[in-house]
């Protein structure tokens, strides 16, 4: 027997992943390493800063700036992580702030400016509510995934060590935060912290009937120097994670696998809205759309200096006409 290919993957502890994780699903000729003990932020970091892994879970926004740079990365169109971010915008209760145009001239706090929620909120709030990205004065905690230089007209700070946007938020230093994650003043209910919009799900819901755009967030990144060497792990990876995320969606299917009162009339509700499969993978028309709808705003925020073709971004899976079981 020839010997497997043995690849690492790092990324998030997901259901859709775990068939892969557990070895229910296996990739043609590969043996996966599945590393799922790093949050979000530094494994994107040790992938795109110091190329730790075979194949990452990556953040969208860093992913797109890294082929913009011609940086030694590649994609499978697989969408491991997707969130509608309405929900995600905090703010300091005595601001004032009521409404989006009310964040104009406001100072606003980021883990990082790049990251691919805040480069989403960026743009819904500009292109879909009013307010331009550079009508606020923004504080990034974190460095970047990819060293960036802000534009012409862009003011950002980089906030030192000691300080946190959430400790800022609360204590109104910032007027608001957009963040990848529930912030701890509203996980701790914070009198001082709320939301932009305290109904954020009739947002988002709302967002969705006009757009379709259920957001992606990130991607499965693979090194260059992979794909260059055995090229024949790029239909057989985009396979295998398509088959675990079908695996998975049919499991979580039962109601009884997880403990939540009404978690089947949230599965119904999540199927009546988001359609039945909501994480597809591929360049299916509705993910050309998300993707064309990032790539623009990336455009738009100056992160990039073109609006790269999707084809560029993303690696082609298609074994054929007519030929494989997965949709491309």
């Amino acid at each position: 027997m020839s010997a497997k290919l043995n690849l690492t993957l790092a990324a998030g502890d997901y259901e859709i992943l775990r068939p892969l994780k557990e070895g229910l699903v296996k990739a043609d000729g590969i043996e996966l390493n599945v590393l799922t003990g790093a949050d979000s932020a530094t494994r994107h970091w040790r992938f795109l800063r110091n190329e730790e892994y075979d194949m990452a879970e990556c953040s969208g926004s860093s992913y797109i700036v890294a082929k913009d740079r011609d940086m030694p990365f590649h994609a499978l169109p697989v969408f491991p992580h997707r969130r509608f971010r309405h929900g995600f915008i905090f703010t300091n209760t005595a601001a004032g702030i009521t409404e989006p145009k009310d964040l104009i001239g406001k100072k606003v706090g980021v883990k990082f400016y790049m990251a691919t929620a805040t480069l989403w909120l960026r743009g819904i709030l500009e292109n879909v509510y009013g307010v331009p990205h550079k009508s606020i004065e923004w504080f990034a905690e974190l460095d970047e995934d990819i060293a960036f230089t802000p534009p012409e007209g862009l003011t950002l700070h980089r906030l030192p060590d000691d300080k946190s946007v959430e400790t800022m938020l609360a204590e109104g230093e910032l007027d608001a935060v957009l963040h990848p994650d529930i912030i701890d003043p509203i996980v701790k209910k914070d009198p001082r912290v709320g939301r932009l919009f305290p109904d954020y799900k009739a947002e988002e819901q709302r967002y969705y009937a006009e757009t379709g755009i259920f957001p992606i967030m990130h991607v499965l990144g693979l090194k260059a120097e992979l794909v260059e060497k055995h090229p024949w792990v790029v239909p057989n990876l985009y396979k295998a994670f398509d088959e675990s995320k079908n695996m998975a969606m049919a499991k979580m299917r039962n109601p009884r696998l997880v403990p939540l009162a009404w978690y089947q009339e949230a599965w119904e509700e999540q199927e009546r809205i988001l359609g039945p499969d909501p994480w597809e993978y591929g360049l299916t028309e509705a993910n050309r759309h998300n993707l064309e709808t990032v790539v623009g705003y990336s455009h738009q925020q100056g992160l990039i200096s073109r609006k790269i073709p999707l084809d560029d971004l993303f690696l082609p899976v298609s074994q054929g006409r007519k030929r494989g079981k997965f949709r491309t």
